[in-house]
Protein backbone atom coordinates (compact mmCIF):
# COMPACT_ATOMS: atom_id res chain seq x y z
CA UNK A 1 0.00 0.00 0.00
CA UNK A 2 1.53 3.11 -1.14
CA UNK A 3 1.80 6.00 1.37
CA UNK A 4 -0.99 8.46 2.50
CA UNK A 5 -0.10 11.86 2.61
CA UNK A 6 -1.51 15.35 2.64
CA UNK A 7 0.00 18.35 1.20
CA UNK A 8 0.12 21.53 3.22
CA UNK A 9 0.54 25.11 3.14
CA UNK A 10 0.74 27.30 5.77
CA UNK A 11 -0.50 26.43 9.28
CA UNK A 12 -1.10 30.47 10.30
CA UNK A 13 -2.81 31.56 7.36
CA UNK A 14 -3.87 28.82 5.69
CA UNK A 15 -7.75 27.78 6.34
CA UNK A 16 -8.20 25.51 3.36
CA UNK A 17 -5.24 23.97 4.88
CA UNK A 18 -6.40 23.93 8.02
CA UNK A 19 -10.43 22.05 6.50
CA UNK A 20 -8.44 19.60 4.57
CA UNK A 21 -6.07 18.67 7.78
CA UNK A 22 -8.54 18.69 10.27
CA UNK A 23 -11.01 16.58 8.40
CA UNK A 24 -8.04 13.98 7.80
CA UNK A 25 -7.91 13.59 11.31
CA UNK A 26 -11.42 13.30 12.02
CA UNK A 27 -11.38 10.58 9.66
CA UNK A 28 -8.85 8.55 11.62
CA UNK A 29 -6.99 7.59 8.75
CA UNK A 30 -2.84 7.54 9.25
CA UNK A 31 -0.89 10.09 6.91
CA UNK A 32 2.00 12.34 6.56
CA UNK A 33 2.19 16.26 6.24
CA UNK A 34 3.66 17.26 3.09
CA UNK A 35 4.22 20.97 3.84
CA UNK A 36 4.70 23.53 0.15
CA UNK A 37 6.90 26.23 1.09
CA UNK A 38 4.20 29.53 1.07
CA UNK A 39 6.59 30.84 -1.91
CA UNK A 40 5.20 28.07 -4.15
CA UNK A 41 2.76 29.20 -6.61
CA UNK A 42 -0.10 27.05 -5.99
CA UNK A 43 0.31 27.63 -1.74
CA UNK A 44 0.71 31.16 -2.58
CA UNK A 45 -2.42 31.97 -4.51
CA UNK A 46 -4.34 29.56 -2.09
CA UNK A 47 -3.50 31.73 0.37
CA UNK A 48 -4.14 35.11 -0.93
CA UNK A 49 -7.34 33.78 -2.50
CA UNK A 50 -6.23 34.25 -5.80
CA UNK A 51 -6.45 30.63 -7.49
CA UNK A 52 -9.87 29.88 -8.85
CA UNK A 53 -9.34 25.94 -8.08
CA UNK A 54 -7.34 25.50 -5.35
CA UNK A 55 -4.69 22.87 -5.44
CA UNK A 56 -3.80 23.13 -1.56
CA UNK A 57 -4.51 20.95 0.58
CA UNK A 58 -3.85 18.09 -1.56
CA UNK A 59 -4.72 14.21 -0.30
CA UNK A 60 -2.81 11.95 -1.76
CA UNK A 61 -3.86 7.85 -0.89
CA UNK A 62 -3.33 4.57 -2.38
CA UNK A 63 -1.92 6.46 -5.80
CA UNK A 64 -4.93 8.80 -5.78
CA UNK A 65 -4.36 12.40 -5.56
CA UNK A 66 -7.74 14.49 -4.32
CA UNK A 67 -7.52 17.95 -4.11
CA UNK A 68 -10.41 20.62 -2.94
CA UNK A 69 -11.46 20.74 0.62
CA UNK A 70 -14.96 19.85 -0.16
CA UNK A 71 -13.50 16.76 -2.34
CA UNK A 72 -11.13 15.88 0.10
CA UNK A 73 -13.86 15.45 3.06
CA UNK A 74 -16.43 13.49 0.27
CA UNK A 75 -13.59 11.02 -0.17
CA UNK A 76 -12.70 10.44 3.27
CA UNK A 77 -16.40 10.06 4.35
CA UNK A 78 -16.11 7.10 1.27
CA UNK A 79 -13.40 5.30 2.87
CA UNK A 80 -13.88 5.91 6.66
CA UNK A 81 -17.54 6.21 7.10
CA UNK A 82 -17.56 4.97 10.30
CA UNK A 83 -15.86 8.07 11.45
CA UNK A 84 -19.19 10.28 10.90
CA UNK A 85 -17.93 13.29 8.64
CA UNK A 86 -21.85 13.18 7.32
CA UNK A 87 -24.35 12.16 9.60
CA UNK A 88 -25.77 9.42 8.97
CA UNK A 89 -29.52 10.36 7.91
CA UNK A 90 -30.39 11.33 4.85
CA UNK A 91 -32.33 14.68 5.66
CA UNK A 92 -29.42 15.82 8.04
CA UNK A 93 -26.75 14.86 5.64
CA UNK A 94 -28.32 16.56 2.48
CA UNK A 95 -28.22 20.20 5.43
CA UNK A 96 -24.50 18.99 6.50
CA UNK A 97 -23.80 19.16 2.44
CA UNK A 98 -25.49 22.06 1.96
CA UNK A 99 -23.97 24.59 4.43
CA UNK A 100 -20.78 22.92 3.78
CA UNK A 101 -20.97 24.29 0.12
CA UNK A 102 -22.37 27.69 1.12
CA UNK A 103 -18.61 28.24 2.98
CA UNK A 104 -16.95 26.17 0.14
CA UNK A 105 -17.79 28.75 -2.54
CA UNK A 106 -19.60 31.89 -0.50
CA UNK A 107 -18.52 34.27 2.11
CA UNK A 108 -15.84 36.12 0.09
CA UNK A 109 -16.27 39.25 1.70
CA UNK A 110 -15.37 38.00 4.77
CA UNK A 111 -12.14 36.02 3.61
CA UNK A 112 -10.92 39.14 2.38
CA UNK A 113 -11.59 41.27 5.10
CA UNK A 114 -10.35 39.06 7.67
CA UNK A 115 -7.80 36.73 6.17
CA UNK A 116 -6.81 33.69 9.10
CA UNK A 117 -3.66 34.84 10.86
CA UNK A 118 -3.87 32.80 14.46
CA UNK A 119 -0.61 34.40 15.69
CA UNK A 120 -2.06 37.95 15.46
CA UNK A 121 -4.77 39.66 17.25
CA UNK A 122 -6.09 42.48 16.10
CA UNK A 123 -9.14 43.88 19.33
CA UNK A 124 -11.59 46.52 17.93
CA UNK A 125 -11.18 45.65 14.63
CA UNK A 126 -13.83 47.64 12.17
CA UNK A 127 -15.76 45.15 10.40
CA UNK A 128 -17.17 46.69 7.31
CA UNK A 129 -20.84 46.19 6.51
CA UNK A 130 -20.38 43.16 3.50
CA UNK A 131 -18.04 41.47 5.91
CA UNK A 132 -19.87 41.55 8.78
CA UNK A 133 -23.04 40.21 6.61
CA UNK A 134 -21.33 37.39 5.88
CA UNK A 135 -20.55 37.14 9.61
CA UNK A 136 -23.74 37.26 10.36
CA UNK A 137 -24.96 34.34 7.64
CA UNK A 138 -22.61 32.36 9.92
CA UNK A 139 -23.68 33.12 13.08
CA UNK A 140 -26.93 32.45 12.00
CA UNK A 141 -26.10 28.64 10.18
CA UNK A 142 -24.67 28.00 13.74
CA UNK A 143 -27.14 28.91 15.53
CA UNK A 144 -29.80 26.84 13.38
CA UNK A 145 -27.66 23.73 13.55
CA UNK A 146 -27.23 24.24 17.23
CA UNK A 147 -30.96 24.61 18.03
CA UNK A 148 -32.23 21.99 15.25
CA UNK A 149 -29.81 19.31 16.10
CA UNK A 150 -29.40 20.18 20.19
CA UNK A 151 -25.59 20.14 19.92
CA UNK A 152 -23.16 20.31 21.13
CA UNK A 153 -21.34 20.37 17.66
CA UNK A 154 -23.47 21.58 14.43
CA UNK A 155 -24.91 17.91 13.80
CA UNK A 156 -24.66 16.73 17.12
CA UNK A 157 -21.33 14.71 16.69
CA UNK A 158 -18.68 16.46 15.55
CA UNK A 159 -18.42 16.59 11.60
CA UNK A 160 -17.38 17.78 7.81
CA UNK A 161 -19.43 20.94 8.79
CA UNK A 162 -17.55 21.50 11.64
CA UNK A 163 -14.25 21.34 10.14
CA UNK A 164 -15.45 23.47 7.40
CA UNK A 165 -16.32 25.95 9.57
CA UNK A 166 -13.08 25.92 12.30
CA UNK A 167 -11.47 28.72 10.59
CA UNK A 168 -14.36 30.96 11.19
CA UNK A 169 -13.62 30.03 14.77
CA UNK A 170 -10.17 31.18 14.41
CA UNK A 171 -11.11 34.36 12.56
CA UNK A 172 -13.89 35.68 15.18
CA UNK A 173 -11.21 35.16 17.60
CA UNK A 174 -8.02 36.97 15.68
CA UNK A 175 -10.58 40.00 14.94
CA UNK A 176 -12.10 40.01 18.72
CA UNK A 177 -15.42 39.19 17.31
CA UNK A 178 -18.11 38.84 20.17
CA UNK A 179 -20.02 35.86 20.78
CA UNK A 180 -22.57 35.02 23.41
CA UNK A 181 -24.05 32.10 24.92
CA UNK A 182 -24.61 28.71 23.11
CA UNK A 183 -22.17 30.22 19.91
CA UNK A 184 -19.46 31.14 22.04
CA UNK A 185 -19.90 28.06 23.88
CA UNK A 186 -19.75 26.39 20.30
CA UNK A 187 -16.80 28.17 19.22
CA UNK A 188 -14.87 27.45 22.56
CA UNK A 189 -15.59 23.48 22.27
CA UNK A 190 -13.99 24.00 18.50
CA UNK A 191 -10.59 25.96 19.61
CA UNK A 192 -10.02 23.84 22.09
CA UNK A 193 -10.34 20.57 20.65
CA UNK A 194 -7.00 18.70 21.11
CA UNK A 195 -6.83 18.40 17.07
CA UNK A 196 -7.04 22.43 16.87
CA UNK A 197 -4.71 22.68 19.57
CA UNK A 198 -2.27 20.43 17.57
CA UNK A 199 -2.87 23.05 14.66
CA UNK A 200 -2.14 25.85 16.41
CA UNK A 201 0.94 24.65 17.72
CA UNK A 202 1.89 24.33 14.32
CA UNK A 203 0.98 27.25 13.06
CA UNK A 204 2.91 29.15 15.96
CA UNK A 205 6.10 27.52 14.54
CA UNK A 206 6.20 28.51 11.37
CA UNK A 207 9.17 31.22 10.93
CA UNK A 208 8.31 32.60 7.85
CA UNK A 209 5.28 35.63 7.62
CA UNK A 210 3.88 36.49 4.15
CA UNK A 211 3.39 40.44 3.75
CA UNK A 212 0.24 40.87 2.08
CA UNK A 213 -1.38 39.37 5.72
CA UNK A 214 0.80 41.36 7.93
CA UNK A 215 -0.23 44.64 7.37
CA UNK A 216 -1.22 47.35 9.78
CA UNK A 217 -5.03 47.91 10.70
Amino acid sequence: MSKTTLALSSKNYSSWSLRGWLMAKLSGIEFDEVTVEPGDADARAEILLLSPSILVPCLTYNGMRVWDTLAIGEFLNEIAPHAGLLPKDQAERAHCRSICGEMHSGFVSLRQALPMNIKSHFPGFKIWSKAKADADRILSIWRDCLETYGGPFLFRDICMADAMYAPVVSRFRTYGVTLEGPLKAYADQIWDLPAMVEWREGALAEKEEIEELEVEF
